[in-house]
């Protein structure tokens, strides 16, 4: 078995938001816990892997200069003078205490993934703290203050890769699509709860990139109340057939969970079923692959989905319950001791909604992917 590496540091869950945001950093700590309880974090052909802040060289791989110069003088958790201007301040994007480097350790995990994998120390390397997917060159958005998928990616395509990114957060990847929209060395997918409902309010079936990335930018929306079943569904009459024609020499996936009935903010309804199985079929296309964490914010479904997703990188069946102390330790958290949930079934897409997203799917195979072209 090929080997994997799991980034972790346990500054990840050290930095707070604030009391009433619902992005918890402690959410990584919570997941980490489990999968060593579980017995996950020393199977055989394991690499565990202390994260390292990403150096600013490799944050100016996408963020401008002048940006990072204010995101660090918030470091000090006071708004810097051009710290609005920047998307810094109150509201989605809080200015806390160390929040230049919180960003510097999720970005320089996901930099150490994408070098493990390139350089073929592993096959497979997971980074929940990454994901953040948000974020623009030159300023904080939705939660986000340094984009790592977009800085992992670059530092891919300047070694010569071709790279894949399927984004299955229920909030459309903006900000790495915004990186790529006019390149044909990067594929980027996008599956989502569709912006007429939800921000960004972007990712639309339309948008499809720009000059040689024409083809490039994938996007599916969805409407509220998807489900597991609809979801997945489209997920398998696209994403294969995009990965198949691209033929990329590395993957890189984001994983959100916030795609989950029970998460707060979000609308489609899925659950650990629906996630399992997409996790799996990422896996079957058996490329190097760099995993990245997320959204959500019901931090039992990051625990519980990302330590499912482990499992499934590592080739190994989860338990179906967590540790007894464990859960009791935690049970203010979990609604049960249960990794997996059971199947919910959501009321049925309306008959417009519906046809949309058929419309929607074949629209994408018959006019998008014909534009992709193998390397």
């Amino acid at each position: 078995m090929k080997k994997t590496a799991f980034l972790y540091s346990e500054k990840f869950g050290s930095f707070f938001y604030g009391a009433n945001h619902p992005m918890k950093p402690v959410r990584l700590r919570l997941t980490h816990e489990l999968i060593e309880r579980l017995g996950l974090s020393n199977l055989p052909n394991t690499l565990s892997v202390e994260a390292r802040p990403a150096k600013e060289a490799d944050l100016r791989l996408f963020h401008t200069h002048e940006y990072l110069k204010v995101l660090k003088e918030a470091n000090t958790g006071v708004i810097p003078v051009d710290g609005p201007a920047h998307g810094l301040g109150f509201g989605d994007n809080p200015v806390f205490n160390g929040v230049y480097e919180w960003s510097r350790y999720c970005a320089g995990a996901s930099v150490i993934a994408a070098e493990l994998v390139m350089s073929g120390t592993v096959k497979t390397a997971f980074n929940i703290a990454g994901g953040l997917h948000h974020a623009m060159p030159n300023r904080a958005s939705g939660f986000c203050y340094i984009n790592d998928p977009a800085v992992a990616i670059k530092y891919l395509v300047n070694h010569g890769h071709r790279v894949a990114y399927v984004d299955i957060d229920a909030h459309h990847g903006d900000g790495v699509e915004y990186a790529f929209y006019d390149s044909d060395k990067v594929l980027t997918i996008s599956l989502h709860e569709s912006g007429q409902w939800i921000f960004p309010g972007t990712g639309f079936v339309t948008d499809m990139g720009i000059k040689e990335g024409k083809g490039y930018s994938v996007n599916l929306p969805f409407p509220p109340g998807a489900g597991d079943e609809v979801f997945v569904d489209g997920f398998r009459r696209i994403v294969p057939e995009f990965i198949k024609a691209f033929k990329p020499d590395i993957l890189v996936t984001q994983l959100g969970v916030d795609t989950f009935e029970t998460d707060p903010i979000t609308n489609l309804s899925l659950t650990t079923n629906g996630f399992e199985a997409m996790v799996k079929e990422f896996r079957s296309f058996n490329l190097p692959w760099v995993a990245l964490g997320g959204g959500g914010y019901d931090m039992s479904n990051c625990a519980r989905a990302w330590t499912l997703a482990w499992g499934i990188m590592k080739g190994v069946k989860v338990p179906e319950l967590m540790p007894e102390d464990f859960y009791q330790k935690n049970n203010d958290i979990f609604r049960s001791a249960f990794l997996r949930d059971q199947p919910f079934k959501p009321m049925p897409l309306s008959g417009p909604a519906k046809d949309a997203l058929e419309k929607d799917i074949e629209f994408l195979r018959a006019e998008v992917l014909p534009l992709v072209k193998k390397g």
